[in-house]
């Protein structure tokens, strides 16, 4: 599933690419894609309808195109496979197979929702305020968020995130280090690809229990996280097969760089040690056994 650098790779696409324009048509391939809109697809393509839009805006994974009036946002979730794609008013309009939604803009260009596994969506909610009266998200001018994102954190790469209060939330829990990491409530955008590879930076098993954590660990877990976004964000995100591209189309390729996350049986990059996978959560986690020892009473 796109994480937080794959889904700032689209939201940076979509600033470059679209804002200013205004929609002169929507057509609602699937309805299924629109599942989440109160009104159904016709309201949804209503309310898009002669509208411009005015910022590209994230929060964690959810991502929004404010529109001109400031008080509704077209809200994308991409889910397993959601692609949001730019065609541009000289290329050919190819018939995605698996297209389920297309804007037509005012330059002749379009705005592609694609998406195979059907697990993504697209709305036009309400829009809440922020409780802090910050703007709402990476990209915001305002402080309003979608009513569906009103639960979620900042994240890390949020400038308005409040750090000491983060530390000291994760330090209360008393729940797995890791399960704090992907708790959306805490800390927003980590999932289990980067949460791997920040423990491993930080040298921390993911079984540990948060409320033995010392203040230094906890800041050393999200640098950690921190630091490889901002790396996988340089490099366009990681890519391990053709469901997750940019608004061109794009791959990222920082899956070349992953450390611990897929690397089963491999050495560690630091000390040789062959990289352990563990069940967890219905899925797996990575984690090299000399570098990250495994807590006596880990919260597993």
């Amino acid at each position: 599933m796109p994480e937080l650098p794959e889904v700032e790779t689209v939201r940076d696409g979509l600033a470059r690419h679209v804002l200013g324009r205004t929609v002169t048509g929507v057509e609602v391939r699937r309805d299924y894609s629109v599942r989440r809109h109160t009104g159904g697809p016709l309201d949804f393509a209503g309310r898009l309808g002669g509208r411009r839009l005015d910022a590209a805006v994230r929060r964690g994974k959810f991502l929004w195109l404010l529109l001109d009036d400031g008080d509704d946002a077209l809200m994308a979730h991409l889910g397993m496979s959601g692609q949001l794609l730019v065609r541009g008013a000289g290329e050919p309009r190819v018939e995605h197979p698996h297209l389920r939604v297309r804007l037509a803009l005012d330059d002749g260009a379009s705005l592609d929702f694609v998406d195979q596994r059907t697990f993504g969506h697209l709305s036009v909610p309400d829009l809440v305020p922020t409780p802090d009266g910050l703007p709402g998200g990476l990209g915001s001018p305002s402080p309003v968020v979608p009513e569906p994102v009103a639960h979620i954190a900042r994240d890390l790469l949020d400038p308005a995130l409040d750090h000491a209060a983060l530390v000291a939330a994760v330090r209360r829990r008393r729940t797995g280090l890791k399960r704090a990491l992907l708790d959306q409530t805490l800390v927003s955008g980590i999932g289990n690809i980067y949460a791997d590879e920040g423990l491993w930076r930080a040298q921390l098993h993911y079984a540990r229990p948060t409320e033995t954590l010392r203040r230094a660990e906890v800041e050393r877990a999200l640098a950690g996280a921190g630091e490889v976004m901002t790396e996988a964000l340089a490099q366009g995100g990681t890519s391990f097969d053709a469901l997750y591209v940019n608004v061109n189309g794009a791959s990222g390729y920082f899956d070349r760089s992953l450390a611990v996350y897929g690397q089963e049986g491999r050495p560690c990059p630091r000390c040789g040690t062959p990289i352990r996978r563990d069940e967890f959560m219905n899925r797996s986690s990575y984690s090299c056994p000399h570098c990250q020892p495994r807590p006596r009473r880990g919260r597993f």
